[in-house]
C-alpha cells in the first residue's frame, strides 16, 4: 500500500540529514521510522549536498533504465517525469509512476547558482517600466482586466502608480505621459522589459521598437532600452515596485471606480512610498534622493505627447455609433457614413474626418460597462423633431394642402 502524499517541511529535512549523518542511521530506518518513501529520503540526502551512505546495495526496477534517462535528461533537461515515465514504460519499465518521478528529481541535471552585481546607477539616468496585471473587476455587466503601469526612478526608487481597464498602446504611453508628469521631469534612459508595446521584434542583441514607443521617445528626449532576456536583476527595482503595490497597496482595497482607484494610488505614492528610506541608503528617504537627481533629470518639453485612442466606426441606419462594447450617439444627418472616435481613459470624443477641421459632432463620457447606449438628449430630440416634420408634410400633401 503505498502511504499518502505530503508536502516535505523544512523540519522534517532536517531530521533527514541529522539521522543519516549524525546518528548514522540507514535511508531505510529513516523511511520506515518517519513514513517516507526510501527515495524521497535519498533525494533530501542528495539535496544536502552530502554523500549519502548505502549500507545495501539492492536491486531496483529503474536500475537497467538508468543510463537511458540520464542521457534523455542530459540532452533534454526541463523534460516533464510524466513524459519520460512514458518513454521508459515503452521501453519495458514497470515501476510506478510516483516513485518514478523522485528518481527523475535526483537524476535531473541542475543548473549553476548565477551571482548577480548590484546595478548601479547615477541620479537622473534611468527609471523601470513594467505592466502588473491585478485580475479582473465588475463594472455593471462587463468584466474588466485591470492593469497597473509602473515606473520607477533606479536611483531615488520614487515611484509612479496608475490603473487601467487594459494594457493596449493608448494606456502604456498615458501611463509615460502622467509619470512624467508625477516626476516633473524625464529620466535619461528607460529600461523595458520585453513588452509588445515597446518591443516588436528581438533577435539576439538586435532590437526593433514599436514605432510610436519612438515617437514617444523622441517627443520627450529619453533613450529605449530592452533588458536581456532572462535578466531579473537588470529590472529588479520596478518588479520589487510592482510587489510591493500588490501586497503592500492593493491588497484587500476597495474603490469606487477607477479614477477612485487611481486617486488612492497617486496618494500611495506621495505620501507612503515617498518617504520610506532607500534600500542603498538608510540615511535619507525616497524624497530625498530624488531631490538630489532632480537638476540632472531631463526637462520636459511645452506640450504633452497625444495619447488619444483613435477608431474608424461607422454609423449604421440609427444615430449610434459602436466602441469598446458601447454605443455612443451621434446627429441623426450623420449616418450611414464613417466617422472617427478620438477616446481618453474617461472621454469619447467622435468627429467627422471628411470635414477640413475634424468637425466634433459628440463628445461622451467613457464607459466600461457593456451594451450600454450613452447618449446625448439633443441627438434624438432632433431625429424626433425631423420625423414629427416629416410625417405631418405627408399628412398635409394627402389631403391635399401644400405647407
Amino acid at each position: 500500500m503505498s502511504l499518502p502524499f505530503r508536502p516535505m517541511s523544512a523540519d522534517e529535512s532536517a531530521a533527514i540529514l541529522r539521522l543519516h549523518h549524525v546518528e548514522g542511521w540507514p535511508v531505510g530506518t529513516i523511511a520506515d521510522q518517519l513514513g517516507r518513501h526510501h527515495d524521497t529520503v535519498e533525494r533530501v540526502l542528495v539535496h544536502g549536498g552530502l554523500p549519502v551512505d548505502k549500507q545495501v546495495a539492492r536491486s531496483r526496477l529503474v536500475d537497467p533504465f538508468l543510463p537511458f534517462i540520464q542521457e534523455t535528461l542530459a540532452k533534454y533537461p526541463r523534460l516533464r517525469a510524466s513524459r519520460l515515465w512514458g518513454m521508459v514504460r515503452g521501453r519495458g519499465y514497470t515501476g510506478s509512476k510516483s516513485g518514478f518521478r523522485a528518481i527523475v528529481s535526483r537524476l535531473r541535471p541542475r543548473p549553476k547558482a548565477e551571482a548577480y552585481l548590484r546595478r548601479a546607477v547615477l541620479p537622473g539616468e534611468e527609471a523601470q517600466v513594467d505592466w502588473a496585471h491585478f485580475g479582473r473587476i465588475t463594472v455593471g455587466r462587463a468584466q474588466r482586466e485591470l492593469f497597473a503601469f509602473v515606473m520607477v526612478m533606479a536611483y531615488s526608487r520614487l515611484r509612479f502608480v496608475t490603473f487601467s481597464m487594459g494594457a493596449a498602446m493608448p494606456s502604456f504611453l498615458r501611463g509615460h505621459v502622467e509619470s512624467f508628469r508625477f516626476f516633473n521631469a524625464v529620466p535619461r534612459v528607460i529600461l523595458y522589459d520585453n513588452l509588445k508595446s515597446a518591443v516588436l521584434e528581438r533577435a539576439g542583441d538586435a532590437i526593433r521598437f514599436h514605432p510610436t514607443m519612438l515617437a514617444l521617445a523622441s517627443h520627450y528626449r529619453f533613450e529605449p532600452r530592452a533588458c536581456a532576456p532572462y535578466r531579473p536583476n537588470e529590472k529588479g527595482r520596478v518588479e520589487r515596485a510592482i510587489r510591493d503595490v500588490r501586497e503592500g497597496f492593493f491588497a484587500a482595497r476597495t474603490f469606487t471606480s477607477l479614477d477612485d482607484l487611481n486617486a488612492q494610488a497617486r496618494a500611495f505614492c506621495e505620501q507612503i512610498a515617498k518617504e520610506r528610506r532607500v534600500p542603498d541608503a538608510k540615511d535619507k528617504t525616497i524624497a530625498d534622493a530624488y531631490l538630489e537627481e532632480l537638476p540632472r533629470l531631463v526637462v520636459l518639453p511645452g506640450d504633452h505627447f497625444p495619447v488619444e485612442e483613435q477608431v474608424t466606426v461607422r454609423a449604421g441606419k440609427t444615430p449610434y455609433v459602436r466602441f469598446d462594447r458601447n454605443d455612443y450617439s451621434v446627429p441623426h444627418v450623420h449616418v450611414q457614413r464613417s466617422l472617427t472616435v478620438i477616446a481618453t481613459h474617461d472621454r469619447v470624443r467622435i468627429v467627422d474626418p471628411t470635414t477640413p477641421t475634424d468637425e466634433t459632432l459628440a463628445d461622451h463620457p467613457r464607459s466600461y460597462d457593456r451594451d450600454q447606449r450613452v447618449e446625448q438628449p439633443e441627438h434624438l430630440q432632433a431625429l424626433v423633431e425631423d420625423k414629427r416634420r416629416a410625417h405631418q408634410t405627408r399628412v398635409s400633401q394627402f389631403s391635399g394642402v401644400v405647407t
